[in-house]
């Protein structure tokens, strides 16, 4: 049988198979998991990163690169919507997810880093080519060809409402907040144009990891032996990694005597713990322990005064961790899964309570970025009920003259100075304690008697504490 011809090549450029980049490729799926499943990055990235290094794909400046992408372009996602959408044709809602995706990180590979622009560029269209196909690299190569004509500086003139006309908006698109959360925290602060808009930059930031060196356990002598740690501004038992510090490095943290534990989290079980008391100091709660941070902190303190710990968590998954975070505990503690609005102890059986009860979480958006686009104000009213509930159990819980300390990682006035306003109505046996001098070295807490941290101002998560003494 005779050879068929072989048909002739069409002119142009030969076909090239797109070159995989596992960095930019792992920082798109951790993006698509974030968007797609409702995760969080901080959950979602450590094991994606594990198994890089397992395969030897990553050693530690891959790593660091794929954490930075993830997390800038979370942190920086308002902006660059607003910037993607100046150079698109069509609503940003029409974009298909995963090619906005991909246009994000290589937005922010051109004006959030130092990456050359040739380089952002080029590498976000081969990402393209892999994970999207060759119709839609094309697309992103226009869209990222237009975005690397200005730097985010002038971006930010061109995309964003001038300040004297719409203040809210303004600081929204320039600090990537949505216009609602940039209003609440505004409201929290109570001042002026340059707090609001050196908390808002703060949340950008990227937080430093802090242990926290359980008492009778560990000393922050001992972490402070580590590479790269430096001490705690405020709780003395804090130690800080500084960049590219590891805490699954630290012998301490893998063996529980020390955890991973912002530093405003330690002040808020420091306060309680410090808080004058009238009486015995035998028995402490935790009624909302999960994941087991401030339980394990509250638990060591509690040993060295011979007081016994009760943990409490409503979900079993969480009680584990709290488990977990307990074990080797030097002094008597439990853990139990339990409501803490439908107590599993009897009234008056503790001499100190602490509720730090779920709330939005915008306290901690340096640590979770994402969490600033999912929340919609409507939470707010979901949340109410059962953190009025939490503390009205707390305070049956303790006995008279005993503590409660009310907290929340989120500053929100409708979740801090409101909740305890309202359930105190309830609650004329009770007295609010000055929890300032509690802290004495700690700055700028407020006007009291409540106290609020704040990231621009402590470098902690904008943790609120409102201590309560029963009276009768």
């Amino acid at each position: 049988m005779s050879e068929q011809p072989r048909r002739p090549r069409k002119p142009g450029k030969p076909y090239r198979r797109p070159q995989k980049d596992p960095v930019r490729i792992l920082a798109f799926e951790a993006l698509r998991a974030v968007d797609e499943r409702d995760a969080y990055a901080n959950l979602v990235l450590p094991p994606l990163l594990r198994k890089a290094r397992e395969t030897g794909d990553f050693d530690a400046r891959d790593a660091a690169l794929a954490t930075e992408l993830v997390y800038g372009t979370l942190r920086r996602q308002g902006t660059y919507d607003a910037i993607i959408a100046d150079c698109v044709d069509r609503p940003l809602r029409e974009v298909d997810p995963p090619v906005l995706d991909v246009l994000s990180l290589g937005v922010h590979q051109l004006l959030g880093t130092r990456i050359p622009s040739h380089a952002a560029v080029s590498a976000s269209v081969e990402l393209a080519r892999v994970v999207l196909g060759d119709g839609r690299a094309k697309f992103v190569n226009a869209v990222l060809r237009k975005v690397a004509r200005d730097d985010l500086d002038g971006w930010l003139e061109r995309v964003a409402p001038p300040y004297d006309e719409d203040p809210e908006d303004h600081l929204a698109v320039v600090h990537s907040h949505p216009r609602w959360v940039v209003s609440a925290l505004w409201d929290s602060l109570g001042g002026g144009r340059t707090g609001i808009e050196e908390l808002l930059a703060a949340d950008n930031e990227r937080p430093e990891v802090t242990l926290v060196a359980r008492p009778g356990r560990a000393t922050r002598e001992e972490l402070l032996g580590e590479e790269a740690a430096v001490p705690g501004r405020w709780s003395p038992y804090a130690v800080r990694l500084s960049e590219g510090g590891e805490p699954g490095a630290v012998e301490a943290v893998r063996e529980g005597r020390a955890g991973v534990q912002d530093e405003g989290s330690q002040l808020v079980a420091l306060a309680l713990a410090n808080a004058p008391l009238e009486g015995p100091d035998r028995r402490w709660l935790d009624g909302c322990a999960g994941p087991g941070g401030k339980a394990a902190l509250l638990g060591a303190l509690a040993a060295e005064r011979g007081a016994f710990l009760l943990a409490s968590e409503k979900q079993p998954h969480r009680a584990g961790l709290v488990a977990r975070a307990l074990d080797g505990n030097p002094g008597p503690y439990q853990v139990i899964a339990a409501d803490g609005t439908r107590p599993a102890w009897r009234p008056g059986s503790f001499d100190r309570v602490l509720v730090d009860v779920p709330c939005t979480g915008l306290g901690a958006l340096r640590r979770r970025p994402e969490a600033r686009w999912r929340r919609r104000p409507e939470d707010l009213d979901g949340f109410a009920p059962l953190q009025r509930g939490l503390l009205r159990s707390a305070l049956e819980a303790v006995r008279v003259g005993g503590i409660v300390a009310y907290a929340t990682c989120s500053p929100h006035l409708a979740e801090t100075r409101a909740v305890v306003a309202d359930v105190l109505k309830q609650h004329p046996d009770t007295d609010l304690v000055d929890a300032r001098p509690l802290l004495p070295d700690v700055p700028a807490l407020g006007e009291g008697p409540d106290l609020q941290l704040w990231p621009h101002l402590h470098g902690t998560d904008a943790m609120y504490l409102a201590l309560i003494r029963r009276t009768a």
